[in-house]
């Protein structure tokens, strides 16, 4: 009866996300807004299809944690350094001024101190996973405004952990032991001095594992050649920094993070994002409909003046706290506002940090039950504000004169598939003149190879359509496809051609009929990948056999045009094997007497005529 009950669960669920957010898309309100009505529809308060969502919400927030572990592959530690000022800076005073605003407001509308000072700084807090959302698809993550965001909503992640720990302080009962994970985990019933040692060892044990046991542990792995084991693998490493840091009583999500931070730099960081990617979105989409559910209709429906002056006091409150302090560390005005506007709302952890406030009698359960519903009133009203200023706006806000931020991922100028011999050589080439290469291989030897000379590569397989846009094919102007195996090469430029019209696609080829195929499939440029090679040593030999230097160099030169004239004239008949056959019997023929014919002349000619 159970296993019906799931089954149903899990149909109403889907049944909401398929209809309602194609349909969102459609009216451009967004994919997250589309989740957060279907979410308020079969929610308890409206069509009761769903229950109450706490265990549903708790299971989802885990799209919340993959998240931050994809952000955190994307932004290397180098990267993470260059942006401790807006960490620090922008997030730590954002952070204080608002909880503290929000504290005095709540002072002076008659509350005690303890609970104005929780209530503030909970509702301080922003949706990490609505903003980054919606700026993803608005393509807004890599502008000033994205970077800004980001900065700030990481150091509010970061932040839950003293508010955890400063929580039971509050507490009008006196102080109580610590919330939060800590107490129902490993550390259940320990001193207070070995959670304080707890968190310190288990950061350093997540970097430690990342740097020195994860890698050799997916190289293993990879050599399985199992895709399966490689995802679950991935899935298990999240999973279990996951639940070590709900252990210590720390964030799940920023356990994750630093997890991701750590594997940034590894070979394997494009594999494993295009993997876990897909969990992601089907569990954030599970949590913001539990959060539309989540939604109490009723209290909304008695209390609607109140709700609407507390939403629209703790959105105002937010937008001009934060668009000040964006203004004063120089953010561009119209990224300023777009940030503050992004940031209005409250957060997920506050679903979780509320719960705990009210239990510990820091808060009232009615204040506590009304600060609920406007977090996630609040949540859903943010896409709609942002939709809003994108149309009050003269221009598009992606095209603002907002500098383009690199932080989170390269947008490499060429992709290439193939670190051998052959893909070595056009790589460098393209580095040492300023290009930014994204490289991929599915050899971890060869990978391992030459990241012990300091080459940025990565493994993974790049016939996989998710595993070239990760590597940024959307934005790359060339791919170079210089992958050995034939059916493979065949197979990347048949679907690079046809997903990503934007490339230029630069081929190697087996041989004459492996170049024919290519072109076929749609290669612009195609490369035999021994024939510049042979051509080399062929005018070597022929200075070893008495021509001068200039002679050989001549010589070389008439064979390739003869050639490529031969290629063009073949690849009429191409695709019909006897005339073909025929076709180039005859140009063989043809062409050893013309290119014999123009040798000879070349000897004849007086020295300084020869060019």
């Amino acid at each position: 009866m159970e296993g019906s009950n799931l089954l149903l669960l899990a149909l109403v669920y889907l049944a909401a996300g398929v209809i309602s957010v194609p349909i969102a898309q459609r009216l451009g309100l967004g994919s997250v807004l589309g989740y957060l009505i279907a979410g308020a529809i079969i929610g308890p308060f409206a069509l009761h299809l769903v229950g109450n969502q706490a265990g549903v919400m708790h299971f989802a927030e885990f799209g919340v944690v993959i998240m931050l572990f994809l952000i955190g592959l994307e932004v290397r530690p180098t990267v993470l350094w260059s942006l401790r000022g807006v960490f620090f800076g922008l997030g730590g005073i954002q952070v204080a001024l608002t909880g503290l605003v929000l504290a005095a407001t709540g002072m002076a509308l008659g509350m005690g101190w303890r609970a104005a000072l929780a209530l503030g700084f909970i509702l301080a807090l922003s949706s990490t996973a609505i903003v980054l959302q919606t700026f993803e698809e608005k393509g807004l993550r890599h502008t000033q405004a994205g970077s800004a965001a980001f900065g700030i909503l990481l150091f509010q992640d970061v932040s839950t952990i003293p508010m955890f720990a400063v929580l039971p302080l509050l507490a009008m009962n006196g102080v109580q032991p610590m919330a939060g994970a800590a107490q129902t985990g490993l550390l259940s019933g320990f001193p207070e001095w070995m959670h304080a040692l707890a968190v310190p060892a288990a950061v350093l044990l997540v970097i430690g594992a990342g740097r020195y046991l994860a890698r050799p542990v997916f190289r293993f792995i990879a050599k399985t050649r199992s895709r399966e084991i490689f995802t679950a693998s991935a899935l298990l490493l999240v999973i279990a920094v996951a639940a070590l840091m709900e252990a210590v009583g720390l964030s799940a999500a920023l356990g994750a993070f630093l997890a991701g931070v750590v594997l940034a730099d590894s070979e394997f960081r494009r594999e494993i994002e295009s993997d876990i990617e897909p969990f992601r979105g089907l569990l954030l989409g599970l949590f913001f409909i539990s959060v539309g559910a989540s939604m109490n209709l009723d209290l909304v429906a008695s209390k609607p003046a109140l709700l609407l002056a507390c939403v629209l006091g703790l959105m105002t409150i937010k937008t001009i706290v934060t668009y000040a302090i964006a203004r004063l560390f120089r953010v561009e005005r119209r990224a300023a506002a777009l940030t503050a506007l992004a940031l209005a709302q409250g957060g997920e952890f506050a679903f979780v940090l509320l719960g705990i406030a009210s239990a510990l009698g820091v808060v009232a359960t009615g204040i506590s039950a009304l600060a609920t519903a406007v977090v996630a009133i609040s949540m859903a009203l943010t896409p709609i504000l942002l939709i809003a200023y994108r149309r009050w706006c003269t221009a598009d806000l992606s095209n603002a004169a907002e500098p383009e931020n690199d932080a989170f991922q390269d947008r490499p100028d060429a992709i290439i598939a193939g670190f051998g011999r052959f893909g070595q050589v056009v790589a460098r080439l393209l580095i040492i003149n300023g290009f930014k290469t994204s490289t991929l291989d599915t050899s971890t030897e060869q990978v391992e190879l030459v990241r012990r000379f300091g080459l940025r590569v990565y493994y993974g397989d790049a016939t996989r359509l998710d595993l070239l846009q990760a590597s940024g094919a959307a934005h790359a102007r060339l791919l170079v496809v210089a992958i050995d195996d034939r059916d493979q090469a065949d197979k990347l430029v048949e679907i690079a051609a046809q997903h990503f019209p934007n490339l230029r696609i630069l081929a190697r080829a087996y041989d004459r009929r492996h170049a024919y195929r290519l072109l076929d499939k749609g290669a612009h440029v195609v490369e035999r990948e021994t024939f510049e090679a042979g051509l080399t040593l062929g005018a070597e030999a022929l200075k070893t056999l008495g021509f001068k230097t200039m002679q050989a160099a001549r010589a070389a030169r008439l064979f390739r045009k003869h050639d490529e004239n031969m290629f063009e004239a073949l690849a009429k008949v191409w695709g019909d094997e006897e005339r073909f056959l025929v076709a180039t019997k005859e140009s063989s023929e043809r062409m050893n007497e013309l290119l014999a014919a123009d040798i000879q002349a070349m000897l004849r000619e007086p020295e300084g005529e020869r060019t």
